[in-house]
């Protein structure tokens, strides 16, 4: 009769009001080592994304590209949403030398490194060689962001001691991605109007070496190591079959039909940033604004208002709760996207900041919320390859249409005028937000049934 006793000495824990209320407990986390390397892996792993998507469109743009060739080379970007299928060999395997730091770390290692050779690629050819020698190094950087992404992602969620630490590692890693987005988006932007963009590039390179030094200074997560031991070695018949099926069968059978809506569901959530991605830059270059207007705002508005956006979906997604956030997310971004339209009427620099600023908001706000979602599905010894799945499920959509985004402006502007193209996409991309709000708020709703009905 001790051990239905011992029962009850579990639910303290589970009474857990005491440790989100105190302020001091929340500090002591910041404090943490872990936290710190957080951010700067966070950084390393946003530096590279703008640089082979919007930023590279600036850049192309700068040069005389066609709007149809800078959309269709944003395709680059598909190893991001295509990572999902080598993230087995991320979850199971050493990466050879470097794997004496450990899985994680190894990766994360591999991945940094290529990114340097990438954006160094990059500089070294340039335009002139022509869009395939360029596109070939954009190619390599996408594609080992995307891997260095599969193991960073990992060892955010299996770093973390519990379900509250994963929230307070993903708000570091946020915080530092967008602060790197800022920098690929605004520093570069003002460097490039000074140095060119070969230098710039090779400016970006060198910012590699912060992700390099806190790769070195993690720790490599255990948490994971006992879900992993007790798996059949990858080569044998199950542990390769477990490695390809077991994270989408562990999946499934967790969520059962849910499961498809959320996949859903993520796959149209960040359709209203990733559709008109190529063509922000070009859009400001055709409106006439300086590099440095764009520079100033981005890196002074747009970066309180990131640090806002951040703050905010924090405390939402405490307060009310991961599935409202993400539906007060996907309004933001909806009305962040549809007003840059307002700038094909008056391009001036207040409305400029007010712009970027929304969108700037919207966008931390959203990125916090789904990431903090989606972290919270996976399962111990998956934890790569079923964040890689829902981190891949958004992507790809998004990915693909983003590629047709400048036929659409050439498409709309012999009737709608240049500027009038663009604000036309840009609403029309705002609405992409209408359906995941819906599937998000049915997910909501089921959610909320089964503790209604077991009042």
């Amino acid at each position: 009769m001790t051990e239905p006793a011992a029962r009850p000495a579990p639910n303290p824990p589970a009474d857990p009001p005491r440790r989100p209320r105190s302020a001091l407990a929340v500090l002591r986390g910041l404090r943490q080592p872990k936290v710190a390397v957080m951010l700067a892996l966070g950084f390393s792993s946003g530096l590279p994304f703008l640089l082979t998507a919007n930023t590279f469109g600036f850049w192309l743009r700068d040069e005389g590209t066609s709007l149809m060739a800078i959309g269709f080379i944003s395709w680059v970007g598909f190893a991001y949403a295509f990572k999902v299928y080598w993230s087995p060999l991320v979850d199971r395997l050493d990466v050879p030398l470097l794997g004496r730091l450990g899985r994680r770390r190894g990766w994360m290692l591999l991945g940094q490194l290529l990114v340097m050779a990438g954006l160094l690629g990059m500089a070294a050819v340039g335009v002139s060689a022509g869009l395939g020698a360029i596109g070939a190094f954009a190619l390599l950087t996408a594609f080992a962001s995307a891997t260095q992404d599969i193991a960073i992602d990992a060892w955010r969620i299996e770093a973390a001691s519990d379900r509250e630490e994963v929230g307070l590692l993903t708000s570091a890693a946020q915080l530092g991605y967008r602060i790197a987005l800022l920098v690929t988006d605004a520093a570069i932007i003002a460097a490039a109007a000074r140095v060119g963009w070969p230098l710039s590039y090779v400016a970006m390179a060198v910012l590699m070496v912060i992700g390099i030094v806190a790769t070195f200074l993690a720790f490599e997560p255990v948490r994971a190591d006992a879900a992993l031991h007790d798996k059949p070695p990858l080569w044998s018949r199950r542990g390769l079959v477990d490695a390809l099926v077991g994270p989408f069968v562990d999946f499934f059978a967790k969520h059962r039909w849910a499961g498809l809506v959320i996949l859903l569901a993520v796959a149209l959530y960040r359709l209203p940033d990733f559709v008109m991605g190529p063509m922000y830059n070009p859009y400001y270059h055709d409106l006439g604004l300086s590099k440095d207007t764009v520079a100033l705002v981005r890196g002074s508005f747009g970066l309180v208002a990131t640090f806002a956006g951040l703050a905010a979906a924090g405390v939402s997604s405490v307060r009310i709760g991961l599935l409202p956030t993400l539906l007060a997310g996907l309004v933001l971004e909806g009305l962040g996207t549809g007003a840059f339209a307002l700038l094909a009427f008056h391009a001036d620099a207040t409305l400029f900041a007010a712009v970027m600023s929304l969108d700037a908001f919207a966008q931390a706000f959203a990125g916090v919320a789904l990431v903090a979602y989606m972290s919270s599905l996976t399962s111990l010894g998956y934890t790569a390859t079923q964040y890689a799945m829902l981190s891949s499920t958004y992507a790809v959509l998004g990915k693909l249409l983003k590629g047709f985004s400048g036929v659409a402006v050439d498409a709309l502007t012999p009737s709608h005028g240049l500027l009038g193209a663009y604000a036309t996409a840009f609403v029309a991309t705002g609405l992409t937000a209408v359906p995941p709000f819906v599937l998000f708020l049915l997910l909501w709703r089921a959610q909320k049934r089964p503790a209604t009905s077991s009042r």
